[in-house]
């Protein structure tokens, strides 16, 4: 399967916002689920947020509750992360992905999201500095 790509990254001030987009190769409809990761050198890769693509369930890490949004453009074949109120401990590459999702337990336990094995872009740089 092509990979999917991520864009809009750039650099920004502690406190402001960017809005990175993820163009899917065909419909989002065929995934279970679109995320977005990231990885800086030296530190561990993590999820940061997936939406799925049949009920729009979502997922975040806590590190960016309340801070990062995620949507999709089903028409546009398009996932969107609205990354606000950034914090220099946000910088790093950004990658969107081929992702599955599952309930924690019962519904409105939450979910667990991960990446299911597909190819991955050049990501997209976000760097939060003064």
């Amino acid at each position: 399967q092509l990979p999917l790509v991520e864009s809009g990254g750039g650099l920004v001030q502690p406190g402001g916002s960017l809005r990175l987009s993820c163009a899917a190769p065909g419909s989002i409809l065929n995934y279970d689920a679109i995320g977005w990761f990231r990885q800086a050198p030296g530190k561990e890769r993590e999820g940061v947020s997936c939406i799925s693509s049949s009920d729009g369930s979502t997922y975040y890490i806590d590190s960016v509750k309340g801070r990062f949004n995620i949507s999709r453009d089903d028409a546009k074949n398009m996932v969107y992360l609205q990354m606000n109120s950034l914090k220099p401990e946000d910088t790093d590459i950004y990658y969107c992905a081929d992702a599955g999702m599952r309930r924690k337990g019962s519904v409105g336990a939450g979910w667990v999201c991960y990446d299911r094995g597909g190819s991955w872009g050049q990501g997209t740089r976000v760097t939060v500095s003064a």
